[in-house]
């Protein structure tokens, strides 16, 4: 078959210089027309507050900064799902929206929910909007667990490696 391919180009060099120029102007065309998006994102639209208490324990922040936050973010408009952390001195809640909502709309919902709770803050909790950020890092979240109990938690740790 690719005998008789080469044989037949060898015979037409004219048709193949013409479909040469024809496959490289009909690319030039398609790749003028077509729309591109460099970083497509697939993801939800996102808000995260950053909420900084300096010096306390991971525990202290979970209950009073976080839970309050991730609390209050549950009840709003288009809220798809809220993802808490607390760490020491810091708490992240990631506010996830509807797809399509527009994301300096599900900002503006994020700061009045938060100006109804900043009263139930910490005096020096100050929550505040992270910058506008893609969703796109949320590629994968699993967890290994044994509802058998027969696995310690080194055959566990052995599955995941």
């Amino acid at each position: 078959m690719i005998e008789k391919i080469i044989a037949f180009c060898s015979r037409q060099p004219v048709f193949v210089v013409l479909a040469t120029i024809f496959g490289i102007g009909w690319g030039i065309y398609s790749l003028n027309r077509i729309p591109l998006d460099a970083i497509p994102d697939l993801s939800d639209p996102q808000v995260i507050v950053l909420t900084e208490w300096k010096g306390r324990a991971p525990d202290l922040i979970e209950d009073q900064i976080t839970y309050p936050i991730v609390s209050s973010m549950v009840a709003a408009p288009k809220v798809t799902d809220v993802r808490g952390y607390s760490m020491f001195g810091l708490s992240f809640v990631y506010v996830l929206f509807e797809e399509g909502t527009d994301l300096y709309w599900a900002r503006s919902r994020t700061i009045e929910y938060l100006a109804k709770i900043r009263e139930q803050l910490p005096e020096g909790a100050n929550p505040a909007l992270g910058p506008d950020a893609s969703g796109v890092g949320w590629v994968l979240q699993y967890s290994i667990v044994d509802e058998s109990g027969r696995n310690s938690i080194e055959d566990l740790r052995s599955f995941q490696d």
